[in-house]
């Protein structure tokens, strides 16, 4: 039986980021100037096709599914990749910290820079429109974050976690990933995430503070061919 966080993306353009949704009722993207993901309805052929029809030539597109990702003829692969989606298994309580502060369009710079220093993800400069972002400062520059990216009902995607390098090992990201877990599961949501397999350490924290695996996942960037 499909679970709605098998295809995360089209259940979220359908779900709780219709809104944003760009494309019709057999394959949908997100704005690429908010964030590249984009999928099929299905893996029927006027599916794939309408997935095709989706990017101007030479815009990228993220697709991310549990089962094979299948694409047209008229887009190409530029990159693949494993990844793991992982669910909490419990809700999480709302906690406060006065070091922990919501970022604004004013911080949209800092947070880009910061995710391009330590690859959470896809990420740009309007991130923020997919959902809430936190982060931490020090004497005025943000060396932590973490927000909300996909909804589905009942759902909300944990995401952009990350930590400069040099302020890594003082608990940032812990305290940042129980923060917005926490306003998660306040809105009555179950927290889930992603993550490379090949990231056996975080996957090891995020089933230590809760997370089991609900499925591995394929990830493939593509752009449409010249």
């Amino acid at each position: 039986m499909t679970h709605i966080l098998d295809r995360p993306v089209w259940s979220a353009l359908q779900t709780g980021h219709a809104a944003l949704a760009e494309g019709g009722d057999k394959a949908k993207r997100y704005p690429p100037s908010i964030v590249p993901f984009a999928a099929s309805a299905d893996n029927s052929t006027e599916s794939l096709e309408a997935l095709q029809s989706l990017p101007a030539v030479g815009e990228v597109m993220a697709i991310v599914e549990a089962g094979p990702v299948l694409i047209p003829e008229g887009l190409q692969t530029i990159s693949e990749a494993t990844l793991v989606q992982m669910v909490a298994e419990q809700s999480y309580p709302r906690i406060s910290d006065s070091r922990i502060e919501p970022l604004t369009e004013a911080d949209a710079q800092e947070m880009l820079d910061l995710a391009t220093l330590t690859k959470p993800g896809p990420f740009t400069l309007r991130a923020q429109n997919l959902g809430t972002f936190w982060g931490m400062k020090v004497d005025g520059r943000l060396v932590a974050m973490g927000g909300q990216r996909l909804r589905q009902t009942g759902f909300g995607e944990l995401s952009g976690l990350c930590t400069h390098p040099d302020f890594q090992g003082r608990g940032f990201g812990k305290l940042l990933f129980r923060f917005v877990a926490g306003e998660i599961s306040a809105r009555g949501e179950t927290v889930y995430l992603h993550a490379y397999m090949a990231n056996t350490s975080a996957i090891s924290l995020y089933t230590a503070l809760g997370f089991r695996l609900r499925s591995q996942m394929n990830l493939r960037i593509v752009k449409r061919r010249d």
